[in-house]
């Protein structure tokens, strides 16, 4: 009797560990293919696991030299003002869409499929924005994301 008790404790103590960590980690395992800590942005209802680019060095580099990026990630570009950040595809193996949002979470503009093919070319949102997100290509078609969707931000 003693030896199931002892059995029933150590059961109980590793799921209520496995319950702590799924809780701490904001759900199922996070995709861990970009780097930096991993915050989650929803769109329109829809999560993606982003790893934010805040300093200029960052932000240079994004998600270029990688190969690829999860379905359910991207990485998320944070200004400290609003303006027309231009978006290249340097470096790039892959390619993504990409969304400039509103100081308040809106989408502003989307560049979909864009391919490593179009550097050197720029894209530019036709208004300010404040963040730029960055996610597989075909992302926001398969979510059905659009202008005027909003995002609840990290």
């Amino acid at each position: 009797m003693r030896a199931a008790v002892w059995l029933f404790a150590l059961a109980a103590l590793f799921a209520v560990i496995i319950g702590l960590e799924f809780v701490h980690s904001g759900g199922p395992a996070v995709p861990q293919n970009v780097s930096g800590p991993v915050h989650t942005l929803v769109l329109d209802g829809v999560s993606v696991h982003v790893t934010l680019a805040r300093t200029p060095a960052e932000q240079e580099r994004g998600l270029g030299g990688r190969d690829s990026l999860a379905p359910a990630s991207g990485m998320l570009f944070v200004f400290p003002r609003d303006g027309k950040y231009a978006f290249w595809m340097k470096d790039m193996r892959f390619s993504i869409d990409i969304l400039w949002l509103a100081d308040d979470g809106r989408v502003i503009y989307i560049v979909p499929n864009l391919s490593p093919a179009s550097y050197p070319e720029s894209f530019t949102p036709p208004a300010p924005a404040r963040f730029v997100l960055e996610v597989p290509a075909g992302w926001t078609a398969a979510h059905n994301i659009h202008r005027g969707d909003s995002a609840r931000l990290p």
